[in-house]
């Protein structure tokens, strides 16, 4: 919160107001006042309105008090004009009370986490659902989206006409192009899709969308080079720049190739499926822009590992220390890649939604789905910020791979790593069978367009 200049400026302007043997009194007086007085803006619940005729009350009050004449009365109208135009802007202001809640009303006057987490982190909202990203970006705690085959799928396969008519478009798109072999047909026209649904993402959010290459080219470089600039070029045409996009590539040693080539060419990337530090590291050093490890999928891992069934606490949270170990290496050795948490477990069990995000507060990034921000939303507990930049720059991790780590070191260490691997083989496959279903749906399409 910061003071309000407002109120600062009435108290520059009291050397007008009164007279000089009362102006230094008045002067301390409301100087006190507003000093101890916070503004914050009208939209958040831990504040009171304090209206013109409220301030116009309390300094006559404090005159009141200090026995002395009533200053206004001798005022030159100009200068009273001014003061009271000065006193209706107070409208557009909001001024906390001067003093510290109290333990039973502090959850009521405090800024929902949600609010309080996009202070320190930028938020993305995991999503297809245009209604629901129009809903969420309209807090303004949200300038981001990020999609995957997913949700592409269900806007595929819905029926609603809005996602009909991108899936119709995308198909006359790809029938009018050069392709000329069904297979190509369809990858461009499911191409088209996630470009189209990413546009119209674009018009909602102000900041980052990410579009996925098709997941079955993980281990092919170069058809995933193409894919990645055929998707730029196909958003351009459509008016988005590059700088608002990120190329999802999964994080495989192909993938992390790919995403090199792109960077040097300015198209960013969002290297996916992440759950190892080994594959955190590559994506850094070959230069992602981004990189989105998924803690929930890794206390996954390590519960059903273990076979545990009971709460975890966050602090020690498999997923929740991968991702501060990640930051922490990136802010030491001054990498700029991104670290964007995603997919969200709560470590406690049921009632503890959030857990997790809370414990990763302060990230660089996180995109968290709908239901996570409602939570997030409902909830005015103070958030602690737990990640913080030059803390992280003091962290104990070693350089790996001496800066730069190769093919051979990075395939071992992912293999001797048994989350990074099951997880990343699981997570290619969940992709790659949502890819299925709408590939099933656009070649119906194109066969019957023919």
């Amino acid at each position: 919160m910061v003071l309000v200049s407002f109120l600062g400026s009435i108290v520059d302007l009291d050397i007008e107001l009164f007279d000089s043997s009362l102006d230094r009194k008045v002067s301390h007086v409301v100087r006190g006042k507003i000093d101890s007085a916070y503004v914050t803006q009208q939209k958040t619940k831990r504040t009171k309105i304090l209206r013109r005729s409220t301030i116009n009350s309390a300094l006559l009050d404090i005159v009141a008090h200090l026995a002395i004449p009533n200053p206004f009365s001798n005022m030159k109208l100009s200068t009273a004009s001014i003061f009271v135009g000065m006193m209706a802007a107070t409208d557009a202001f909001t001024v906390a009370q001067n003093r510290m809640p109290s333990q039973s009303s502090s959850t009521a006057l405090q800024a929902s986490q949600l609010e309080q987490l996009s202070q320190m982190t930028t938020l993305s909202i995991d999503s297809g659902d245009l209604k629901v990203i129009e809903k969420y970006a309209a807090t303004g705690f949200i300038t981001d989206a990020t999609t995957n085959p997913l949700f592409v799928s269900q806007a595929g396969i819905s029926g609603d006409p809005v996602y009909q008519k991108l899936v119709d478009d995308a198909v006359a798109f790809a029938l009018a192009s050069d392709e000329k072999d069904e297979d190509s047909i369809v990858a461009l026209a499911i191409d088209r899709l996630a470009v189209n649904l990413g546009a119209s993402i674009a018009s909602i959010v102000k900041g980052y969308i990410s579009t996925e290459v098709n997941p079955k080219l993980a281990f092919d470089t170069e058809a995933s080079i193409s894919r990645g600039r055929r998707i730029i070029s196909m958003y351009e045409e459509k008016g988005v720049s590059r700088e608002r996009v990120l190329i999802k590539l999964p994080a495989t040693w192909e993938g992390m190739l790919a995403a090199e080539i792109l960077e040097s060419e300015e198209i960013q990337c969002n290297l996916t499926l992440v759950f190892s530090f080994v594959q955190a590291v590559a994506c850094a050093q070959r230069g992602a822009h981004l990189i989105s490890p998924f803690p929930g999928r890794v206390l996954d891992w390590y519960k059903a590992k273990e076979g545990r069934t009971g709460p975890t606490a966050p602090e020690v949270d498999e997923g929740v220390v991968l991702c501060k170990k990640i930051y922490n290496y990136y802010k030491k050795f001054g990498h700029d890649t991104i670290c964007m948490p995603a997919s969200w477990r709560p470590s406690r069990g049921p009632g503890y939604d959030i857990d997790e995000i809370q414990g990763l507060a302060g990230s660089d990034r996180m995109t968290v789905p709908a239901n996570l921000l409602q939570k997030l939303q409902e909830n005015n507990d103070v958030l602690p910020r737990v990640l913080d930049p030059e803390t992280a720059k003091t962290c104990d991790e070693e350089l790996v791979g001496n800066g730069m780590l190769d093919e051979k070191e990075f395939r071992y260490l992912l293999n001797m790593d048994g989350c990074g691997t099951d997880k990343l083989a699981e997570g290619l496959r969940a992709f790659i069978a949502e890819t299925d279903k709408l590939e099933a749906v656009i070649v119906s399409k194109v066969r019957s367009s023919k």
